[in-house]
């Protein structure tokens, strides 16, 4: 008969909590029982089934395929978004404005945001963000910025327009994404205020990333910093399968090692796993292996992306 009485007072308890809405404070006033043992008999009435716990997710929302990749990838958070089609126009509107609701809700006083230039997710979360209710210190460009003069700008207004609306100083990193060569790179490298944003790139607390796959964006072709042919074939041959910053990855997150590397003047892939929150922003079925090797080697610690994409990215 003990049992049955145990199973009564746990009924009770969960009654005036979840549907009377009473607090563990006044339940224990009430029954005359100590708020650890009313805390206790919540928990043991999930325990004995008493107590079903059930969330309807709305429309738009998909709370099972951000568990999956959570628990699949090890991430700290995932945000999954419906784009209405599964194209590249209607994905990167989607993701573009959840980032910018990301940010706009979890950005901490004093952030050092570091924002990846030449990436159209992260154009389109520029463009969605409305100003902060806190102040960043810094928004820090990751890759170099200048290139073709018809398409810098873009990699230069990502990182003004962020730390504008953050209220933050921006640090632009005034050299090409891809030099001609590792002699141009190493001459650059010396000059002081380039030396000044590299030397900063530690301080970063905050990443917002795009991942691309081998075959580059349209906006890195347009931007002047896209690898030959012959490079990509290198990079193919070697197995990678995508990128963060041109710094390359194959199917496992495992960095890939080229001649290109010599060239590029921005964060490197070691430097970004060690940033406590990188946003990976990037959706699209032909970014699917790009996105699942950043997650596996351990480059993103949080994903925005689209259902389809998601989709794919959890299935057996």
């Amino acid at each position: 008969m003990a049992r049955i009485h145990d199973l009564r007072l746990m009924g009770r308890v969960a009654q005036l909590y979840y549907l009377e809405k009473a607090t563990q404070a006044d339940i224990s006033k009430r029954l005359g029982i100590s708020q650890a043992s009313i805390s206790r008999l919540l928990k043991r009435a999930q325990e004995e089934d008493l107590v079903r716990i059930t969330i309807h997710a709305p429309r738009g929302t998909f709370f099972d395929l951000e568990a999956a990749l959570r628990e699949r990838y090890g991430l700290s958070e995932a945000f999954v978004v419906e784009a209405g089609e599964n194209s590249e126009d209607s994905i990167l509107t989607a993701i573009g404005a959840a980032t910018a609701h990301f940010v706009e809700t979890s950005l901490r006083e004093g952030e050092v945001i570091g924002l990846s230039s030449w990436s159209a997710s992260l154009l389109r979360t520029v463009e969605s963000l409305h100003p902060t209710r806190v102040s960043a210190a810094r928004v820090i460009q990751l890759l170099g910025g200048t290139g073709n003069p018809g398409a810098e700008k873009h990699a230069t207004h990502l990182t003004l327009r962020m730390a504008q609306i953050t209220g933050a100083k921006p640090q632009l990193l005034a050299a090409p994404g891809l030099t001609q060569s590792a002699e141009a790179r190493a001459i650059l490298i010396q000059d002081p205020f380039v030396r000044e944003t590299l030397s900063q790139f530690k301080d970063v607390t905050l990443a917002l990333v795009g991942i691309g796959a081998l075959e580059p964006s349209q906006m890195i072709a347009d931007s002047g910093n896209r690898l030959q042919p012959a490079e990509l074939r290198e990079l193919g041959e070697a197995g990678a399968v995508g990128d963060m910053g041109l710094r390359f990855f194959d199917r496992e997150g495992r960095q890939v090692r080229s001649s290109c590397d010599e060239r590029i003047i921005g964060i490197d892939l070691p430097e970004i796993a060690a940033i406590p929150r990188v946003v990976g922003v990037a959706g699209g079925q032909r970014k699917v292996e790009a996105i699942r090797a950043a997650m596996l080697g351990g480059f993103v610690s949080i994903l925005v992306t689209d259902n389809h994409t998601a989709a794919a990215l959890v299935a057996d």
